[in-house]
């Protein structure tokens, strides 16, 4: 059926209002942060420095009491994170470990059970909340005790045929199921990659047919449903150059297979009342991630409770007018659209592919440009949920856009988004950010990654080598680590 038509995306712009115009170069990377940018001092467009020095924000968001922000940590654990968040920052122990994880020395069963043995008791226990949904479920607990949430995501991703993307979707199903036996609301997002549910083929074949028809809109789709815009005038079309063919039979079989699948986990988070985030994944497939999320959403987002979110990916040049435009139709067809705005993961593939096919890369030309694209997406989407519909989840490690996004909430009327605000860091990294909203009165949500240490490994190792920059950024979180601890040694022997 055919989409509304609605204003273009440069009108819609002038109605945004921006957070601030960019963050310090100097804070923790943002959850996916983009890698590999020059760093410079931001600067605003009147030439002047940017800070968020204001002297509310700084009351109300203050990370320089390290005893109030970790007290809620024993030393053991934090002695643990300390170790590990040095062991991760160090880049070549990290080329080393994804070589030998690689290599045919995992080959050997016994040496393949040492090295198991050595990253489940380190890295996996502090980056993973454990090998099934109940132990998820304890780590979840210890989480609410802290006064955070947490976001389930079932490391599963990149099923190759529809059996496995139908074994995937029990999983999740299961992981839903779990939540009902735990606090209410100490479980704030279901988190889930398409690629799960869906071979990488139908997503492939199903974008470069809704980028033609971008191209050519009079290029018909018999398959395709109601859905929200997917494309801006901006958006990057180079990976179609050619007229593609019509989707086969099966291949349409396969869609609606998916779009079944998505469905019935989006019923059953409906049910249990936790919402489904979807997230972002390469631009090539991006379009029938986008397209199979809005459909779902448009279905089962109701009454101003969104269960279906997207996810925006801020480093990407045309990521906010395709947030404007998408929000722009939901509210014309009434839905209540949530999303969660990311920087992004996939930089260096993403270069790679655009500069292979003799196009400039999708992604801001510099860090600045990206902070400033953020913090943009975070002021528009706080404004709307302050006066309209919908929910936000600003997932960063970016202190500065923190700030930004505390002191834009204030600006606004916090009662007016607390309940529809969720900021989310990942599980194990910026304790110090999570604590230091979470005592500002914000929701707080950690990223949560589980299953059992064979599968959820693979995925593990994509993300270290997607957040290189992300882990080696983490100084200040080392830095408050480290100064807690000593601290903690001094009063013990004093």
């Amino acid at each position: 059926m055919a989409n509304r038509v609605i204003p273009a995306a440069s009108k819609l712009l002038k109605t945004l209002r921006p957070l601030n115009s960019a963050a310090s170069s100097t804070t923790i990377s943002a959850i996916s942060p983009p890698i590999g940018y020059a760093e410079k001092p931001l600067q605003s467009p009147s030439g002047h420095a940017i800070t968020a020095t204001d002297t509310i924000t700084d009351n109300i968001f203050n990370l320089d009491d390290v005893d109030k922000l970790f007290a809620s940590v024993s030393t053991p654990t934090l002695l643990r994170a300390a170790l590990n968040l040095h062991a991760v920052a160090f880049e070549p122990l990290v080329d080393i470990g994804m070589w030998v994880m690689k290599s045919r020395l995992m080959d050997t069963p016994l040496i393949r059970d040492v090295i198991m043995g050595i990253i489940r008791s380190t890295f996996y226990e502090h980056f993973c909340a454990g090998e099934n949904a109940m132990a998820a479920g304890r780590s979840v607990l210890e989480l609410n005790e802290a006064g955070l949430r947490g976001m389930l995501v079932y490391a599963l991703e990149y099923a190759g045929d529809n059996d496995a993307c139908d074994r995937n979707l029990q999983g999740f199903l299961d992981t839903v199921e779990a939540t009902k036996s735990l606090p209410p609301s100490s479980v704030s997002f279901i988190i889930m990659k398409i690629t799960a549910i869906c071979p990488m083929r139908v997503l492939e074949r199903v974008s470069d047919l809704l980028r033609w028809q971008h191209k050519d809109p009079s290029f018909k789709l018999p398959w395709k449903l109601d859905t929200l815009p997917i494309f801006s005038d901006n958006s990057p079309l180079y990976h179609t150059l050619e007229k593609p063919e019509p989707l086969t039979p099966d291949e349409e079989r396969d869609l609606e297979l998916v779009h079944q699948r998505l469905l019935k986990l989006s019923q059953k988070c409906s049910e249990a009342n936790v919402p489904l985030s979807v997230d972002a994944e390469y631009s090539s497939v991006q379009p029938a991630i986008d397209y199979l999320t809005y459909s779902s959403a448009i279905i089962y987002n109701k009454d101003d409770n969104p269960i279906v979110y997207g996810t925006i990916q801020a480093y990407l040049k045309d990521a906010k007018e395709r947030l404007l435009l998408a929000t722009k139709a939901a509210d014309d067809m009434g839905i209540p659209m949530g999303f969660k705005v990311v920087r992004g993961a996939y930089m260096s593939s993403e270069a790679k592919v655009a500069s292979s096919l003799g196009f400039k890369s999708p992604i801001h030309d510099s860090i600045e440009d990206t902070h400033a694209c953020y913090n943009d997406c975070t002021s528009f989407m706080l404004e709307k949920i302050a006066n309209g519909s919908g929910g936000v989840v600003l997932a960063t490690h970016n202190v500065e856009s923190g700030k930004l996004a505390v002191a834009k909430a204030h600006e606004i009327g916090i009662g007016k988004v607390r309940q529809k605000l969720e900021f989310a860091q990942l599980y194990g990294m910026a304790e110090s950010l999570s604590f230091g909203l979470r005592n500002a009165g914000f929701q707080v949500s950690k990223y949560m990654p589980f299953g059992p240490i064979e599968l959820v490994l693979p995925y593990l190792l994509r993300r270290a080598e997607e957040n290189r920059g992300l882990l080696s950024a983490s100084t200040q979180d080392r830095q408050r680590t480290r100064e807690v601890l000593k601290r903690r040694l001094k009063a013990a022997i004093f």
